[in-house]
C-alpha cells in the first residue's frame, strides 16, 4: 500500500466548494419557505365553534370536527352527528359500522 496520499486537482475542489455552496443556499432557502408556508397556513385561526353545543341524552362526543357551515360530534356509540353551525339543529346522522 501507498502511504502518500495523491495530490487533489484545484478545480475538483473549486467545483466541490460551489457544490456544497449551491446545495447549503437551497436547502436554507426550501427551510425558509417551509416556515413561511406554516405561518401562513396557521396564521389564519381556527373556525369558530358554538359555545355548547346539545347533545342527545346519554350521548358522549369524542371528537369534533368543522366545516364552512355545519361541525360533526364523533360519539362514544360509534355515530357522527353533523350539525349545522348557524342554527344549532341536527341535520344528519350517520352510524359508523
Amino acid at each position: 500500500m501507498d502511504d502518500n496520499p495523491r495530490p487533489v486537482d484545484p478545480a475538483t475542489v473549486k467545483f466541490l466548494r460551489v457544490l456544497v455552496t449551491v446545495l447549503t443556499g437551497t436547502m436554507i432557502l426550501g427551510l425558509l419557505v417551509l416556515i413561511g408556508l406554516f405561518v401562513i397556513r396557521f396564521s389564519g385561526g381556527a373556525p369558530p365553534l358554538p359555545e355548547a353545543i346539545e347533545l342527545p341524552e346519554g350521548v358522549a362526543a369524542t371528537a369534533v370536527t368543522v366545516g364552512d357551515d355545519w361541525y360533526a360530534v364523533v360519539t362514544r356509540d360509534d355515530r357522527i352527528l353533523v350539525f349545522d353551525r348557524d342554527t344549532g339543529r341536527l341535520r344528519q346522522s350517520v352510524q359508523i359500522d
